[in-house]
């Protein structure tokens, strides 16, 4: 009764407004039905009594759409409880087919065309999950509109319907590379851009690598690539996603990394490219060519992340020919650019204690680069410490090289006192304490 009495309130507060726009419907009458609908259905829908919620809203939602977005917005979730406690097959069907036409005629009148194509695209996944090709094409057309604004369960489901139209036939699995390349690179974009929803894109990602692993490993990625690379070896944009997925993926030992690498940069001839001969010239240990490459490509580099990387692989490449005074200059470059790395640290405290023997003359100065070295090591844990692997590099180093110090004996004999400060010289150069 409480309902019907605010109902017939309300009805009678909008009776002369509705009568003179007619805003919702066709002629004063379908006004005046329309406002009384809205509110009844309304007033059960707060209550969360959706039965009841029903009838009202499907006569809203037949004879006056462009209310309200809320229509269809809370139109889904009555309709999924009609559907979910439905026990009649054929009715629920008639049901299931009305909540898809929520999110057609949601566009229709409201716009938001890829937004609602993912959803009607979850709801037809959840309700007729045998329909396969249609959900997948449906997710795609989603995906396609939104772009950067598609929603995160949207894009896991995209590759989940990606990876079963894979498995009945329609497509073969590097249908999965390609969509996963494609929403990856999404979810980049909104890491980069949305912080605030940084952590759900990331949960996401890892919940797609997860189920797409067994189509990823190296030899299924080989496989896949090499039959379409044999096919257009001058393909560009082939090209650009063979290097990309063995790269992102680590599979760059395989000898199609470097025909596809050597062919992309002979067509076009980026920094990117610069920088994937330099890795595949590494690879191979060819220093000197890598080097070149690397230097002509850091220069040119817009991200950051891709500049601290070329610059550590460089200073590693100077440290393998022996240039340890170049090596630490782009140890140092690779810090400027992301200074809470501590990888520039190891390779700098590893060339001090190679260069310690060269570096002296005697018993103590043959050893005291080893004071140096650690220093820049417990300095990598200190910027780095929730890296793992700097950790135990870090710590593996200093086990070892302090087993190296000089000994009391020779710090005595050559008139040093334990906790003062000294100076390593050589191509080292640095102030340690003397321990």
């Amino acid at each position: 009764m409480k309902i019907i009495r605010i109902v017939t309130v309300l009805t009678l507060v909008f009776l002369s407004f509705a009568l003179k726009a007619q805003k919702f419907g066709k002629t004063p009458e379908d006004s005046i039905n329309c406002i009384t609908n809205i509110s009844l259905y309304g007033e059960f829908y707060k209550q969360a009594n959706y039965k009841d919620a029903f009838k009202p809203w499907r006569e809203v939602f037949t004879k006056c759409p462009m209310a309200s977005e809320n229509t269809f917005i809370r139109g889904a979730v009555i309709l999924k409880y009609i559907i979910d406690n439905e026990k009649d097959i054929k009715l629920k069907e008639k049901y299931i087919d009305t909540l898809l036409l929520v999110w057609d005629k949601r566009t229709e009148y409201f716009g938001k065309e890829g937004m609602n194509l993912g959803k009607k695209a979850i709801d037809l996944l959840t309700y007729r999950p045998k329909e396969k090709e249609q959900i997948y094409l449906m997710f795609k057309k989603a995906i396609e509109i939104a772009g950067n604004y598609s929603e995160p369960i949207v894009m896991y489901n995209y590759m989940l319907s990606t990876i079963e139209y894979v498995k009945i036939g329609k497509a073969d699995s590097s249908l999965i590379l390609d969509n996963y390349d494609f929403v990856s690179d999404l979810i980049d974009k909104n890491m980069a851009n949305d912080v605030k929803n940084k952590d759900e894109y990331d949960k996401v990602l890892q919940n797609i690598e997860v189920i797409i692993e067994p189509y990823t490993s190296c030899q299924e990625l080989i496989n896949i690539y090499n039959k379409k690379f044999k096919l257009t070896p001058n393909d560009v944009s082939l090209l650009k996603k063979i290097t990309k997925i063995l790269d992102k993926k680590k599979c760059t030992d395989d000898p199609l990394f470097f025909k596809a690498t050597e062919n992309l940069y002979k067509l076009e001839p980026t920094p990117e490219t610069a920088y994937l001969m330099g890795k595949m010239s590494y690879a191979k240990k060819q220093y000197s060519k890598a080097a070149e490459y690397l230097n002509d490509a850091v220069g040119k580099m817009t991200e950051n992340n891709d500049k601290a990387n070329i610059y550590l692989l460089l200073a590693d490449i100077y440290s393998n020919l022996g240039q340890y005074t170049t090596a630490r200059s782009n140890a140092l470059k690779a810090l400027e650019v992301k200074p809470n790395d501590g990888m520039p640290y190891i390779i700098i405290g590893d060339m001090y204690a190679q260069s310690a023997k060269s570096c002296g003359d005697n018993e103590l100065t043959e050893k005291v680069a080893f004071w140096a070295a650690v220093d820049k090591y417990n300095q990598a844990k200190r910027v780095d410490p929730n890296n793992t692997k700097v950790v135990e590099i870090a710590n593996s180093r200093i086990a070892a090289y302090s087993r190296a110090f000089p000994s009391d004996d020779n710090i005595f004999f050559y008139g040093l006192k334990k906790g003062e400060t000294y100076r390593v010289g050589c191509w080292i150069n640095e102030t340690t304490i003397v321990r």
